[in-house]
């Protein structure tokens, strides 16, 4: 069962309507004990990484998180929270994964934010790509991204520049788009994950 940690920066109903369609169980975490009841984890996040990661450190959840050893999601700014550091308000974030979060450079051909749907182009062999073609699209909507690093990079996107669409290391996943939103490939990456 997924336990969907809440810190009060994640955009829950859409999440839970999809994982109620794709008949998913889940549960929501909110202290250190809950975490013993699920088998997997997602962290959701919309809006500013710097105000998110200081919701999260009000928690106190923030070693635990370090420590997971099970499947672990994060969607948006939840991926963003997985890397080290984020422009966005300069802020130091969990270091799971070692790569920055950086700003969109904005220009009259391209906007920022980046809102709607990309393809997304997958680097990696990995459970939570399967049965997605490659080159599928996604619904995207940031103004900053994670820098691509092929060490880390599941899978990639360009948008004014290439960048990681979707990051990997150990049990720590993370996808920069909405699967939620995004269709049925984001519900195939739901289920997939909810099978690693």
């Amino acid at each position: 069962m997924i336990g969907i940690i809440r810190y009060g920066a994640g955009n829950i109903f859409s999440l839970t309507a999809a994982l109620e369609r794709l008949g998913i169980p889940y549960g929501m975490i909110e202290h250190e004990d809950d975490f013993e009841q699920f088998d997997r984890y997602i962290i959701p996040g919309v809006g500013h990484a710097g105000a998110a990661m200081h919701k999260l450190e009000n928690t106190g959840l923030v070693n635990k998180i370090k420590a997971l050893d099970k499947p672990t999601l994060g969607i948006c700014v939840g991926m963003q929270l997985l890397t080290s550091y984020s422009e966005e308000g300069h802020s130091n974030l969990l270091d799971i994964i070692p790569v920055k979060t950086l700003k969109f450079a904005g220009n009259t051909e391209f906007k920022v934010p980046h809102t709607g749907w990309n393809q997304v182009f997958t680097e990696k062999e990995n459970p939570l790509f399967n049965n997605i073609p490659d080159g599928s699209h996604f619904y995207f909507v940031h103004s900053y991204f994670i820098e691509y690093n092929n060490a880390y990079t599941l899978a990639s996107t360009n948008y004014i520049n290439k960048f990681s669409a979707s990051i990997w290391h150990n049990n720590f996943h993370g996808v920069q788009f909405h699967p939620e939103k995004s269709g049925v490939y984001g519900e195939t990456l739901l289920t997939n994950f909810s099978k690693i």
